[in-house]
């Protein structure tokens, strides 16, 4: 992954102890309640959370407009880590173009790591493109902007859900 510059890197602090956090990130109920951009719905078609296994989902607007989304796991390391391949995707989860954009890269790679302090968890996502044209990584770049708040906006939904889950 060579993404000097164009890599996307987003900290949070979430008020759960890692095995939580790491849980609510791998697990179909969990990630159907809080995953995904504001106002989505999203549906869980397969979650197989092992290197090499996959997480195919559907997300849909309010005015149904459904979109498709994949990760391939690569490394997970419960509960301190997990790194995924994200691409969109159609119904069969073979990786198509961005509905938004025909220079989106195609597949992005993530990493999270999980790290607890004083019962609270420090999530860091860390993301760029990877097999893609230097016209890729350069729109990848325009819109990490765009990206932060996106994140921030699921990131929210997701301590929204810790709280609801932790009473």
């Amino acid at each position: 992954m060579n993404n000097e510059g164009t890599e996307l890197v987003i900290t949070r602090i979430v008020n759960a102890p890692r095995e939580l956090v790491f849980q609510v990130f791998t697990t179909p109920e969990h990630l159907a309640a809080w995953w995904g951009p504001t106002g989505m719905e999203l549906t869980v078609l397969t979650l197989d959370v092992r290197p090499g296994g996959m997480f195919h989902y559907s997300m849909k607007t309010p005015e149904g407009f459904e979109m498709y989304g994949k990760f391939v796991y690569h490394d997970v390391d419960a509960p301190e880590k997990l790194s995924y391949v994200n691409s969109f995707s159609d119904p069969e989860a073979n990786v198509i173009r961005a509905p938004f954009s025909p220079v989106f890269p195609l597949e992005i790679m993530n990493i999270l790591s999980f790290v607890e302090e004083d019962g609270k968890t420090i999530l860091t996502m860390r993301g760029g493109p990877i097999n893609a044209t230097e016209e890729e990584m350069n729109f990848f770049a325009s819109m990490k902007g765009s990206m932060e708040e996106g994140f921030g906006g699921t990131f929210k939904q997701l301590d929204d859900y810790i709280a609801k889950i932790t009473g």
